[in-house]
């Protein structure tokens, strides 16, 4: 009856981790040999796990990564001239944490995105927020957000997320309006936050790509200057498939 109540009370505390273990150990003859700061630890240890693993799930849900299980052990260095020493720089997230950029290069189906996915992946599990866009479906966004009144609620939480992942720059010509939504953006971001960008662009086009020189010279102040920079080579992940076969994990 104890043990019940025990277990009653633990769920009501919403500790149910702890309450699973708990009655792990009632269950398991070994764990009477262990003292009590050791049971206590293992009954600590596991709630803090769950806990832990339902705040990931919760940033990943909200990052909507395209490749939601990218992975920085799964990145393939064949033929990419991959610094993998940069990467596992990366994957400390420290540059993260000193608000710098990551900008990725390469002809398409390179692995870009995979890559980008990857480190938001990286930075979840590291208790970071991210958010994940395609720049193409992110212009029809903020466009609807100026249209109905939410463009400072959408700029602000573009602004307060940690990393913002911006996926295929420079796939459509920029208009007036959309080099300005990028430049407000960026700005809220710069030097607060950490931002990365994948291009088949050259870096040195991405001001061409801009169009407006003044404009283009703001947005890219803004990115380019305490960014690591990944230029990925190397043939198509998607040709190496082959027609009809299933898509590689790390070729986007």
């Amino acid at each position: 009856m104890l043990t019940e109540q025990t277990i009653e009370r633990l769920h009501h505390l919403r500790l149910a981790a702890m309450a699973d273990a708990y009655l792990a150990q009632q269950r398991d003859s070994a764990a009477a040999s262990l003292s009590f700061d050791e049971r206590l630890g293992i009954l600590v240890d596991a709630e803090q796990l769950a806990r832990d693993n339902r705040a990931l799930r919760r940033r990943l849900t909200e990052a909507k990564l395209k490749m939601s299980q990218a992975c920085l052990e799964d990145l393939d260095y064949s033929g990419r001239k991959l610094d993998r020493a940069l990467i596992r720089q990366l994957a400390t997230c420290r540059w993260v944490a000193e608000h710098q950029n990551v900008l990725i290069t390469g002809p398409t189906g390179v692995g870009k995105s995979f890559l980008a996915c990857a480190l938001g992946q990286q930075a979840c599990r590291q208790r970071h927020r991210v958010i994940y866009r395609r720049i193409p479906r992110l212009f029809p966004e903020l466009t609807l957000a100026h249209s109905d009144g939410t463009y400072p609620t959408v700029l602000g939480r573009f602004a307060r997320v940690d990393v913002l992942i911006l996926d295929d720059w420079g796939l459509v010509a920029l208009k007036d309006a959309q080099r300005q939504d990028l430049l407000e953006i960026l700005d809220d971001r710069d030097g607060n936050r950490s931002t990365i960008i994948t291009s088949q662009l050259p870096i040195d086009r991405w001001h061409e790509h801009v169009g407006d020189p003044t404009l283009a010279d703001a947005i890219l102040d803004r990115v380019v200057h305490r960014a690591h920079r990944l230029a990925l080579t190397g043939p198509s992940r998607r040709k190496a498939n082959g027609n009809g076969s299933s898509a590689s994990k790390d070729e986007a």
